[in-house]
């Protein structure tokens, strides 16, 4: 099915979240990467950009669709992962490591309360 790491965040639509002091890394999930296929090309987000909670601001393609990706929470998009514009395959050989797609500094008032544990999201996916 898919690995579910126990320390990160989940939102339904299958992005993982990493909170690492005032910032989160964001991803997609294993589940969603192995749903995906093959994964073809990142449309990455622009550094600096404000984004909205659950707002569509990057897409995945694969060879057999193009997935949106949402901002599980509301900041300033401070690094992209450029390294995926090249290769791309890193988000299905390592989604939660160098697949990474982006990371968005928050407020001091960070609600992750919205957002799926691991085991709430394993029961989300049916594992």
């Amino acid at each position: 099915m898919g690995e579910v790491p126990e320390e990160l965040k989940y939102t339904e639509e299958h992005e993982w979240v990493r909170v690492e002091g005032d910032e989160v890394s964001i991803g997609i999930t294993d589940f969603a990467q192995n749903a995906l296929t093959e994964v073809v090309w990142v449309e990455l987000p622009e550094t600096d950009i404000e984004v909205s909670a659950m707002e569509s601001f990057a897409s995945v393609e694969s060879v057999k669709s193009v997935s949106e990706i949402y901002a599980p929470v509301a900041g300033t998009v401070t690094e992209v992962n450029h390294s995926l514009e090249d290769s791309p395959e890193q988000i299905n050989e390592d989604p939660y490591g160098s697949g990474w797609i982006c990371k968005i500094k928050v407020g001091p008032d960070l609600d992750l309360s919205g957002l799926l544990d691991a085991g709430s999201y394993s029961k989300l996916i049916g594992e």
